[in-house]
């Protein structure tokens, strides 16, 4: 591999989280917002999938909801961004994705990093010519903001990816560059971090231990990976939680006068791509002070549980649906609600249907062709799922091959047989809908998401070993309820060992061995 290309592999989003909170600091005139208005470049709300998990719904009339907030880091080399990252302009890539849950409280947040080599399925993407992809399984999760070979990336395709992994449905995406990290982190005259080692590979340059970073040394450690730590992109995303953290704990003890605020969010807005949503001064402010409530001590950071599979890696089951699960209810890590606090009150996994889905079946719905497929490898899943079609009205039902690994029921079909895809989905709550011109047949294939009405699944379920710790900073609220049927009261051993604390030793938990 060359040195130009280890030298593109990353950014961090990390920063855009702080680029969120700094717009916080203080309220002024409509002179700022206008400028900052014109820094901030907005992507293509055409490209977000029509089909998409659905939006939370409050518990009583103005109570507040959870928020999932999608960071992104991009190496685009366009616009300047190649004196920082090296190399020549090209394709944006992005090897750093964190997916920020905030819960209902708007008090407690969750920072979930997901590995760039992790195997998923990519939902059908736009691209730039307005058509489709098809879906395609088992593609490194980094590839899919490459989708379509766009200069500066394709966001879209990525929130539609986490999206139909995770069944949380994305409210606000950020992608900040190479230029944002620096102008960010010179901007809060550096952050605080811990250098694991000597590092003097690849044209970059950092001593041992801690010091204050910015600039090209803040983006030298945070996508650097061969020659620091343990060489690895999981060891990268610790550095990169580790870092976030030091930058929040930054812009929460720094108070901002105009004359500092106003070049620091000048600088992240010039660097920031952000949904339509976030598309002016005035909402990501107003977005960022929803946020302002949230201390370093309520946050916590943890990698999706993983394995290595040869040179790629997997998500371990059942610890990540679990993770996902847990999320989707808006409960903490260790599977309690904060009750009163503005939770959703409707099933988390409900999944939003077209008007009239649960009406009754006409004729030519029931004999419409419905293929069910076995995701998961364990005997009986896909005659369950027949039976439970059958329960429903439909007729044509055959089961397809088995195809083990997947974590999120999918439900494909041709746009022509929409309705009787929405009748389908109806029967598996939470399901992705995937539109897949051409297909023969309403495809439904169960991942280890799916639950039986009424029951068990027809194969016996050994829990992981359970860890004692709680989640750090996110305790229970008092009076908190227990965790619900099927939610582990502490949390599974993928989980456990995957996470860390915002305000831990920026020196501890920097490598995954």
């Amino acid at each position: 591999m060359s040195s130009s290309t280890r030298r593109r592999r990353f950014l961090r989003t990390a920063i855009g989280l702080a680029a969120v909170l700094v717009l916080s600091v203080a309220g002024v005139g409509a002179w700022f917002y206008n400028r900052l208005n014109s820094n901030i470049t907005t992507f293509d709300a055409g490209g977000v999938a029509t089909e998409r998990p659905p939006a939370p719904v409050p518990a009583s009339p103005g109570a507040q909801v959870p928020v999932n907030l999608l960071l992104l880091g991009s190496d685009t080399r366009d616009n300047g961004n190649n004196s920082l990252g090296g190399g020549d302009e090209g394709v944006g890539n992005s090897d750093t994705a964190i997916l920020i849950h905030v819960y209902a409280d708007h008090k407690h947040a969750v920072g979930v990093s997901i590995p760039r080599d992790t195997l998923v399925t990519i939902p059908s993407c736009k691209l730039a010519n307005g058509t489709w992809t098809k879906p395609r399984t088992d593609q490194m999760f980094n590839s899919a903001f490459s989708v379509g070979e766009l200069a500066k990336g394709n966001p879209a395709c990525t929130q539609n990816t986490v999206e139909s992994l995770t069944g949380l449905r994305i409210d606000h995406t950020i992608v900040v560059d190479f230029k944002g990290a620096a102008a960010m982190s010179e901007a809060l005259g550096g952050v605080d971090a811990c250098v694991p080692n000597d590092v003097n590979e690849y044209g970059i340059h950092l001593k041992k231990g801690m010091q204050k970073l910015s600039g090209q040394s803040a983006v030298d450690y945070l996508r650097a990976r061969h020659g620091i730590g343990d060489n690895s992109d999981i060891g990268r995303m610790k550095r990169q939680q580790a870092f976030l953290s030091s930058m929040i704990r930054k812009v929460q003890g720094q108070g901002f006068s105009l004359t500092t605020l106003l070049p620091l969010a000048d600088a992240a807005t010039q660097s920031l791509t952000v949904d339509e949503g976030l598309g002016t001064a005035s909402k990501l402010v107003d977005f960022a002070r929803s946020l302002s409530d949230i201390q370093l001590s309520d946050v916590t950071f943890v990698t999706a549980p993983w394995r290595f599979a040869g040179d790629r890696v997997r998500l371990v089951q059942p610890d990540a649906d679990t993770l996902w699960k847990l999320l989707r209810e808006d409960r903490t890590l260790d599977g309690h609600t904060t009750a009163g606090t503005g939770q959703v009150t409707s099933s988390p996994s409900a999944t939003a249907t077209t008007p009239g889905a649960t009406a009754p079946l006409t004729a030519e719905q029931a004999s419409a062709p419905i293929t069910v497929v076995n995701g998961v490898g364990t005997s009986g899943l896909a005659g369950t799922g027949s039976k439970a079609l059958q329960a429903h009205g439909f007729q044509n039902i055959v089961l397809g091959a088995n195809e083990p690994g997947k974590q999120h029921t999918e439900i494909t079909y041709d746009p022509a047989r929409k309705a009787v895809a929405a009748q389908v989905a109806a029967v598996f709550p939470g399901a992705a809908m995937v539109e897949l011109p051409g297909a023969d047949s309403v495809t439904v294939t169960l991942g280890a998401d799916y639950q039986p009405a009424g029951g068990a699944r027809p194969e016996a379920v050994t829990k992981p070993e359970a860890a004692s710790a709680p989640s750090p900073g996110l305790s229970p609220a008092p009076g908190a309820t227990p965790a619900s049927p099927g939610v582990p009261s502490t949390m599974p051993t993928g989980i456990a060992e995957n996470i860390r604390g915002a305000d831990t030793d920026p020196c501890a938990n920097l490598t995954f061995g």
